[in-house]
């Protein structure tokens, strides 16, 4: 672990990392802080995740700029531990993190977002290994469970037990860790800006949508799963079992040779192909421009039964068109997880 943490810091320029200057759009969109001590005296790091645009980061800075980032990041903690060990006269080396999710949702699972964010928390746990004291989750949506289950099985089980998703009370159950005058107004706490603002933005980035004229690149080259040719005047299907509602679909595609039509429809009868007449459409059919730009979307699937992803060439009498598709099924918890293994 020492060897390849060394090798890693070198790679990255570890010993300079606080000198280097992100990228203007990672400074004023990545969102997220350090703002306040908890009562023992560590440092406390806010990730806001709502506002936060994935899509458009990645289409605006380089993979090695954003795990920089977030190595500067740690690193700028652990000095501040290193601050506070001085000032208090005992040993700080632990970090508290509070999670705001709320407004997490569909556009957050975008399969390349989530495949980064799993990079930068396996670089955390093996370069910052026991770094964290506890990380609180506030605000969580109901799909929070979903986009848990995503990336839970790159944490160690020790940090997974240090996670919490606090509940409607969440205000109070951070002050029996955090003293109020150490939590922004806008986290139920006093602390303000100078100016009084009491979501402290100049210690807390709150994100946004990131303008396109940031953008270095239109779109990511993406490996898909599946290839399918999708005759003229026909129609292509490819079905997913579903066994609890509350499970995502999730997709991405794109075509050659043109445009092609999408849609999900729920079977109403098991076992032989239907229509998309005879089935319940869940997810509206329409056509995209995927030979152009690729597609992706997520749907929350509200019941058990086959879902059929059904990529639409009926209306075209000349042309034939060829499909590249990855499908996933994303399971809301880990309850759910364990009854289709028992199944």
């Amino acid at each position: 672990m020492i060897r390849k943490y060394v090798e890693f810091r070198k790679h990255i320029d570890g010993d300079n990392i606080l000198a280097w200057e992100p990228p203007e759009v990672i400074r004023k969109y990545m969102a997220g802080g350090m703002c306040g001590y908890d009562r023992e005296g560590s440092p406390i790091w806010y990730d806001i995740i709502g506002p936060l645009d994935a899509k458009g980061l990645l289409f605006s800075a380089s993979k090695q700029d954003l795990l920089k980032n977030k190595y500067r990041d740690c690193e700028i903690l652990r000095h501040e531990c290193n601050k506070q060990t001085q000032k208090l006269g005992k040993k700080i080396e632990t970090v508290t993190m509070v999670y705001d999710c709320e407004g997490l949702g569909l556009k957050h699972l975008w399969k390349p977002a989530v495949d980064i964010y799993g990079e930068l928390l396996t670089m955390f746990e093996d370069n910052f290994p026991e770094g964290l004291k506890r990380l609180f989750i506030v605000k969580a949506p109901k799909i929070f469970p979903v986009a848990y289950n995503l990336v839970k099985h790159l944490l160690s089980e020790e940090t997974r037990k240090k996670v919490a998703v606090l509940g409607s009370n969440w205000k109070e159950e951070l002050q029996k860790y955090i003293d109020p005058s150490q939590i922004p107004v806008e986290y139920g706490g006093t602390m303000t800006d100078p100016d009084g603002n009491p979501k402290c933005p100049s210690k807390i980035n709150y994100g946004g949508e990131i303008p396109k004229q940031y953008y270095v690149r239109d779109q990511l080259a993406q490996q898909y799963d599946h290839t399918a040719v999708v005759n003229r005047s026909s129609s292509h299907q490819v079905e997913h079992e579903i066994l609890f509602p509350g499970c995502v679909l999730r997709w991405q595609f794109k075509s050659e040779g043109g445009d092609i039509g999408f849609g999900v429809y729920l079977k109403t009868k098991a076992g032989e192909r239907q229509r998309a007449g005879d089935m319940t459409e869940v997810y509206p059919n329409q056509r995209y421009n995927s030979h152009m730009v690729p597609e992706d979307g997520s749907l929350t699937c509200s019941a058990a039964g086959i879902y059929v992803l059904r990529f639409d060439n009926t209306y075209s009498y000349l042309h034939s068109k060829k499909v590249s598709y990855s499908v996933e099924v994303l399971l809301p918890d880990a309850a759910s997880a364990q009854q289709i293994q028992n199944v």
